[in-house]
């Protein structure tokens, strides 16, 4: 039996959902929303705060500040309520309602961002107001998930050796991709492991984080705006786009099964059966990262008013929701290329083209 004293020393990392009952496919989904904070996102955030407390940088009058969608901020407020840190997380409307009001009873403050930036994104708008917090009290302490390295650390010690005690013949390893962090310290580990590993990046369709037009994204979590200043295409072997409304037909599909997962685990698993469908898997073991759990969607996905007003009356087809068989497949593996300057905000050089497999 666990006991703790602080919220941030239990996290669940040995449960797994066998998804061929219900997809058809076999795919073992690591489930990481069994903590304190709902979410992976407590890896990150734990590593980055005790990297900055070991390296001097948070002190007792620091305030500590972050760009968050969501799951990030409520991590951070939950490990800084337990130190005793001040925390401020700058959001935006896409932002689920219930995550802010968590953040503030942990006693967080959030300042939500209302404008866009040209290409219709909301991060370069958070991460300027960051800057110019940071450039007014040199008490902030912005710990920067798009490039603190301890982001990708945090699951190269934690997620992908969890993985592996579990599954010593995986095959194909889902990952969705968002600071990438995640990705990169799986990727990263997995490419040192005694056995091949094809590391398959999951994205939205709108985020340019492998290249690719802007476009509009209303579910928080998973893609960019700008290029992930963390990823590092060597590491990916094969990336997939998956649309929203995917998503949240593989949300409803999971809840229909008694399943409530949030809208990160649905773009992933969506993904993931959708590359099965396509291959030979019979002989192969895949597992998928399932960062979120679904109770922070449900004034989103779960409220059929907000989707049909989004994304049509069609988005819940039952049958489409029951069995699976939307029509839409996804796009073709890419690549990306370009580069992210966080002083200013812009995504240089974006070109994407066919994605050449790197193992054999």
């Amino acid at each position: 039996m666990p006991v703790i004293s602080v919220p941030y020393a239990f996290n669940e990392d040995e449960l797994y959902v066998d998804l061929r009952s219900i997809f058809g496919h076999s795919l073992f989904l690591k489930c990481e929303g069994f903590n304190f904070a709902g979410s992976i996102k407590l890896k990150a955030a734990t590593e980055m705060v005790e990297a900055a407390e070991r390296d001097g940088v948070l002190t007792p009058e620091s305030i500590l500040v972050e760009s968050s969608s969501g799951n990030l901020g409520v991590a951070l407020s939950m490990i800084a309520a337990s130190k005793g840190y001040r925390f401020l997380c700058v959001t935006d409307s896409r932002g689920n309602l219930s995550t802010r009001m968590m953040m503030e009873a942990l006693g967080s403050e959030v300042h939500m961002i209302a404008g866009q930036e040209a290409n219709g994104g909301f991060l370069g708008a958070r991460i300027a107001y960051v800057r110019a917090l940071c450039a007014s009290d040199d008490r902030y302490v912005w710990l920067s998930q798009y490039t603190n390295p301890s982001n990708w650390k945090a699951h190269y010690r934690t997620t992908a050796p969890e993985i592996a005690r579990q599954f010593p013949r995986l095959d194909v390893l889902f990952v969705g991709a968002g600071t990438t962090g995640t990705l990169m310290g799986c990727a990263r580990y997995f490419r040192e492991w005694h056995r091949p590993v094809r590391i398959v990046a999951v994205d939205s369709v709108g985020s340019v984080s492998f290249g690719g037009p802007p476009g509009r994204r209303m579910i928080p979590g998973l893609g960019m705006s700008m290029r992930p200043p963390l990823l590092d295409e060597a590491y990916v072997d094969e990336v997939i786009r998956v649309e929203e409304a995917d998503t949240i037909r593989t949300c409803h599909r999971l809840a229909r099964r008694g399943f409530l997962f949030g809208g990160s685990t649905g773009t992933v698993v969506s993904g993931a059966t959708d590359w099965l469908a396509g291959h030979d898997a019979r002989d192969l073991t895949a597992v998928a990262v399932g960062p979120d759990l679904g109770e922070r969607y449900l004034d989103t996905i779960y409220q059929t008013n907000w989707l049909k007003d989004l994304y049509g009356e069609e988005v819940l087809d039952s049958d489409d929701v029951a069995a699976g068989s939307w029509a839409s497949s996804p796009a073709p593996p890419t690549r990306w290329g370009g580069s992210l300057d966080l002083q200013t905000g812009d995504h240089h050089g974006n070109q994407h083209h066919q994605f050449h497999d790197r193992k054999t």
